[in-house]
């Protein structure tokens, strides 16, 4: 396949700027050249005829724990699984790039289900828990996957740092849990102090990897990313971003519902998932399939995730379940695209159809949503990753780890 081609007779769901009937879309160099329904196209132009598919942009999952929590699974999870170094509860030095596989099995499978996108987080079993990394599903060095620049500061309230730290006797409650956060967040706003005004006085200043760290959050220049499930554990998450002018968005939000006025008001973005969750512990007891559209209808803007490794390829499915349970059909298509690309900080380069942004591209042979649906072609900077369109037979290729 050459770097210049033409995708031709789509349905295209371009996301923000409407659909486009017996579309086209010109690839070039790795981006969007030209879309539209009527292309003057070149004749020498190599030309990929969807046959009337649906096509959308690669679609996005905001927080994945894509080869962090590897695959496939053991017994002894530590061989595989390097979400959460939990060895303390406060490890912001802690980075998800140092762990990501570009040969991870998960890679090959979410990407054939049109995901182009992820951000791969630390888990939550810390406080906080380190930065998390984005980067497009597809190569075979992490440096040629990420995209540089977009790191993001994984943080949790809630059981998993209160049950996970209750037995080593170093938190036993939720007001511990907002304690030591607090404690950490001040120590960082402190010592940033104190490295400036020794910088300004050119004197050695003794640096501290974890605080370093933590600079950039507590200047609101790098977003949170706050797991909270109950509604309590939400609210706390807000006070104590206020109380520290964090930039931050909710995690799962499961009992959103509950106060979805406050959270709209207070303009909080909420990652919200996984849908199939059952009621393995006590704060999500509260989940509800409503929530995605309680929250869009009282205006807070959703991303939606999966929050896993290769069961992501299901988000599509996940998402048109909630559509049968409140939530605007188009508010689900914007939550696997435009929204968390929004939130990544790489909505000017993916998550809509549009001339200039990424050749980041999936068809589907029907509603990308349905169940019914299954993705047929995979597209990534204008490279056909996935392919059920041109090639003669569906390849089950299950034992490659290739990338």
């Amino acid at each position: 396949m050459t770097q210049e081609y033409a995708l031709v007779n789509g349905r295209l769901l371009t996301i923000t700027q409407g659909v486009i009937e017996e579309g086209s879309i010109w690839v070039k160099d790795g981006k969007i050249h030209a879309i539209g329904a009527d292309l003057d196209l070149p004749k020498e132009l190599e030309q990929i005829d969807l046959q009337g598919a649906w096509v959308t942009p690669g679609l996005i999952d905001a927080h994945t724990h894509i080869s962090n929590f590897g695959e496939p699974g053991m017994m002894r999870a530590i061989a595989t699984s390097d979400g959460n170094e939990m060895t303390k509860p406060v490890t912001p030095a802690i980075r998800a790039i140092d762990a990501l596989y570009p040969f991870d099995p998960a890679i090959k499978k979410v990407r054939n289900a049109g995901i182009t996108t992820a951000c791969t987080l630390p888990g939550s079993g810390n406080l906080i828990g380190g930065r998390s990394v984005v980067y497009k599903l597809r190569g075979r060095t992490v440096e040629e996957m990420v995209i540089p620049g977009k790191e993001q500061m994984k943080m949790a309230l809630g059981e998993n740092p209160k049950t996970n730290y209750a037995q080593r006797h170093m938190i036993y409650t939720r007001m511990g849990n907002a304690e030591q956060m607090r404690e950490a967040l001040y120590d960082a706003v402190t010592y940033a102090e104190q490295k400036e005004e020794a910088e300004k006085k050119g004197e050695y200043f003794a640096k501290d990897i974890n605080k370093e760290a933590l600079i950039p959050v507590v200047k609101g220049e790098m977003r949170c990313r706050i797991h909270s499930h109950r509604a309590d554990d939400i609210m706390t998450a807000v006070r104590i971003a206020e109380e520290f002018g964090l930039k931050f968005s909710i995690e799962h939000c499961t009992e959103g519902y509950k106060i979805a006025d406050f959270l709209a008001d207070k303009k909080v973005q909420a990652v919200v998932g996984p849908m199939s969750m059952t009621p393995y512990k006590q704060e999500i007891w509260g989940m509800r399939l409503e929530n995605a559209g309680e929250l869009v209808k009282a205006g807070v803007r959703i991303c939606l995730t999966s929050d896993t490794s290769s069961h992501t390829c299901y988000l599509p499915i996940e998402a048109g379940i909630l559509t049968a349970y409140g939530l605007p059909e188009e508010e689900a298509l914007k939550a696997l695209t435009i929204n968390p690309a929004t939130l990544l900080g790489i909505e000017d380069r993916a998550g809509s159809l549009e001339v200039g942004k990424d050749a980041d591209i999936a068809v589907f042979t029907g509603h990308p949503l349905l169940n019914t649906t299954r993705c047929k072609m995979t597209i990534i900077d204008g490279k056909i990753f996935h392919d059920e369109i041109q090639d003669s037979y569906l390849e089950l290729d299950y034992a490659s780890f290739q990338a």
